[in-house]
């Protein structure tokens, strides 16, 4: 068992999730954050202030699959979310070392799939 974690552009979002439901992968959480990387943010100017803006707006989402599932939401991911520009986001897979389905008590493998 497996959690992803990858960090995207919010305009991503629905080609990322299409891309994972295509590949038969369906359980996700999505969270909005902020956050800087190799981007560095930017600078503007509001009301004649200049302002740096270093933390920007991003999508994480948290993906949990059994192994045979790894590879492929991998490469949906990065068909989902890759422009090719600077600020596509960062992808970790994570092992889990317990899962448990609360509604039947399922654990494992068997509370992911």
């Amino acid at each position: 068992m497996k959690l992803i974690i990858a960090y995207i552009r919010p305009e991503r979002l629905n080609p990322v999730k299409q891309a994972l439901y295509a590949k038969r992968v369906y359980n996700m959480s999505v969270t909005n954050i902020l956050g800087s990387g190799r981007q560095k943010g930017f600078t503007e100017t509001y009301r004649g202030v200049v302002m740096e803006v270093n933390l920007l707006k991003k999508i994480r989402l948290e993906i949990g699959v059994n192994e045979e599932f790894v590879d492929a939401a991998l490469d949906a991911i990065r068909e989902g979310a890759q422009t090719g520009r600077e600020g596509d986001g960062v992808v970790f897979v994570l092992d889990i070392a317990k899962s448990m389905r609360i509604r039947t008590e399922e654990t494992g493998p068997d509370a992911i799939g």
